[in-house]
């Protein structure tokens, strides 16, 4: 959740959309299913899948700026990292995702299904919870309209409006849905606050490592 958190800061800094800033989580998560972050510093990771989602999403980001909210965010001289770095990692990230770099968003399929359902006052909760979504691995998962299904589950149940029927006519296995909600309601019950020096200080044994 750490280096989400990052890749947050990151795209706050540089002004992006949303979609760039959860593609570019899901290509982080993506790359630490196939690379340990001892080989791949997070980072230097984060900014790289930032700056890589940005040109997948037809957005625009400065890998200059990148590197100068690196600096800003990170005192520790050796994790300043320069532009050549990030592109040097882009490569890297590259080449670990297969080229593929395609990822279907629950946000899509957020917007339709609460218009169907006449649930459109809940847009702005719902969106939060998909965007809490990314700080899990849901999207590794789970199919992005169950994700939907499971955010729009909360919110009836937190809002107490019945859903039962609309549920029923979109024959979708509610057994999935109700798992996916739990999971995402266990995140909010169990997030601890961990210090940022905690974490540098992992990923600074991390780098250590041979």
């Amino acid at each position: 959740m750490q280096m989400a958190n990052y890749i947050w800061k990151l795209a706050q800094s540089v002004k992006v959309r949303q979609r760039v800033i959860a593609t570019a989580v899901t290509y982080m998560r993506r790359v630490y299913t196939r690379k340990s972050m001892s080989e791949y510093d997070p980072r230097l990771v984060a900014p790289a899948c930032l700056y890589l989602a940005a040109k997948a999403e037809e957005s625009t980001v400065q890998a200059k700026a990148l590197a100068f909210y690196i600096r800003k965010i990170y005192s520790d001289e050796k994790y300043r990292y320069e532009v050549k770095d990030i592109l040097e990692m882009e490569m890297k990230i590259l080449e670990a995702l297969n080229y593929y770099l395609v990822v279907f968003h629950p946000y899509r399929s957020l917007t339709h299904l609460l218009q169907d359902a006449g649930m459109e006052e809940m847009t702005q909760f719902t969106w939060g919870l998909v965007n809490d979504t990314y700080k899990m691995d849901l999207i590794l998962v789970h199919p992005p309209h169950l994700i939907a299904l499971a955010c729009i589950y909360i919110a009836s149940v937190y809002k107490d409006k019945d859903t039962t029927s609309w549920f029923e006519e979109l024959r979708v296995d509610m057994n999935v849905v109700k798992n996916i909600a739990v999971e995402i309601l266990d995140f909010y019950e169990n997030r601890t606050s961990i210090s940022e020096e905690r974490v540098h200080a992992a990923l600074n044994k991390l780098a250590m490592k041979p």
